[in-house]
This record gives structure tokens, sequence and C-alpha cells, in this order.
């Protein structure tokens, strides 16, 4: 009875190579490969796809196939697009957003102009206290003064 087959495969990079074998030993023979490409991480087992139905196919025989390489043209590269500028909507949300916040610093320079008043007039009566506090004050002295003699 036959050894089952297994499916192998590596890759240089431009093509894959593919053999249907009963073991590892056979495919690298079969590559005509002196590495062991399954030590290295370049082959390995393969269990389905077109490559895997044609090594079937043609046990022992090592499947070719080209890999698609997009090497690009050589050229200058392309200017970044410009970023399309905001919506109408988004730049009318812009205005009415730009507008709120005016009329908010605009309410917090009269709050804080009301509250320097205030301040002021706080800052006067505090200065009328103490002079008429300094002026008692003086009086009582005289006065206790005049009652120790």
């Amino acid at each position: 009875m036959a050894k089952r087959l297994k499916v192998f495969t590596w890759s240089d990079g431009f093509h894959a190579f593919t053999v249907a074998a009963s073991s590892r030993p056979k495919a690298l023979q079969a590559w005509g490969s002196r590495q062991d490409l399954f030590a290295t991480g370049l082959a390995s087992e393969l269990d389905g796809g077109p490559d895997y139905e044609a090594a079937l196919a043609a046990p022992g025989e090592v499947i070719e196939r080209g890999l698609i390489i997009d090497v690009g043209e050589i050229g200058k590269a392309a200017a970044p697009k410009k970023a399309a500028g905001p919506s109408k909507a988004r730049r009318e949300k812009i205005a009415r957003l730009e507008a709120e916040l005016e009329t908010l610093d605009a309410e917090h320079g009269e709050a804080e102009a009301a509250l320097a008043d205030r301040l002021k007039a706080l800052q006067d009566e505090q200065a009328a206290l103490e002079r008429a506090h300094a002026e008692r004050r003086k009086t009582l002295l005289s006065a206790l003064k005049a009652a120790r003699r």
C-alpha cells in the first residue's frame, strides 16, 4: 500500500513551488534543495487551494506558479489631496458657536466690571468705617486719659 501523500510548498518571493510527496525529505529532494527549508520556515505543509489540487494530480512533480508582484511605476509621488473645506452646515454651526462665545465673553466682562464697582464701593465703605473708628477711638482715649489724671 502506498504512503499517503502530503502537499508541501515554499516560495522564493517570485514563484511558489508545490509538490505532493510522502515526506518532507522527499519534497526537499523534488525541489533539489540541500537546505532544510522547513527548518528555516520557508516551506510548509499545504492543506488546500488550487496549488494543492494541482500537486495531488501530479505526485512527485514540482508545480511552479508565478506570484504577482506589483513594483509600481517609478516617478514622482502624487501630491497629497487637499482636504475639502467644512460643509455649509458645519460652517453655520461654527459661526453660531463663535457668536455665542463672543456673547459669553461680553457678558463675563460686564459681570467683572459690576463686581469691580461693588468691590470699590465696599473698599470705600471699609475705609470710612476705619476713619470713623479711628476718630471715635482717639476721642475716647483722650477722655480716658483725662479721667485718669
